[in-house]
């Protein structure tokens, strides 16, 4: 279960990889990826089809991540979800968040077995402040209804 705790730790640093940033700017991927920028957020897309977005250099692949980077957030389709989890896993990364939508039920149980610091089952935008528009609304429902994490 996902704890709020986890959440803020996740976002504290505002720097993150994302997996499944689109040169599409209509995609949830690069959607992703431009809010949190403008949130003020230091991002490192992750896009095996282009070598930049948006003037920031891609990655082909988490592998290529620079070591320092210790947060990885996956908006893939989730046929992708499994295998981007055990590369994440091999470079040592400690901390992933996969949106809502993209998870398995084994990259959920991998991540779990290899202590994996892990949030899944939540979007992102109900808490990267500042929370806006729907996804303010989105949050008042959650809490309203207690599918808020505690």
């Amino acid at each position: 279960m996902t704890k709020l705790s986890m959440i803020h730790s996740f976002l504290e640093p505002k720097e993150m990889a994302v997996c499944g940033v689109s040169r599409n700017t209509k995609k949830f991927g690069r959607v992703v990826y431009d809010t949190l920028k403008d949130k003020g957020y230091k991002i490192y897309p992750v896009n095996p089809n282009t070598p930049e977005i948006n003037g920031d250099k891609c990655f082909k692949d988490v592998s290529e991540l620079p070591e320092h980077v210790q947060f990885l957030y996956i908006v893939t389709p989730k046929e992708e979800t499994r295998d981007i989890i055990e590369k994440a896993i091999n470079r040592g990364i400690r901390n992933i968040w996969i949106q809502q939508m993209s998870e398995t039920d084994d990259a959920v149980e991998l991540a779990q077995k290899n202590n994996i610091n892990l949030i899944y089952k939540q979007c992102i935008f109900k808490f990267a402040e500042p929370v806006t528009g729907v996804h303010k609304f989105h949050r008042f429902l959650s809490r309203l209804f207690g599918m808020y994490p505690k």
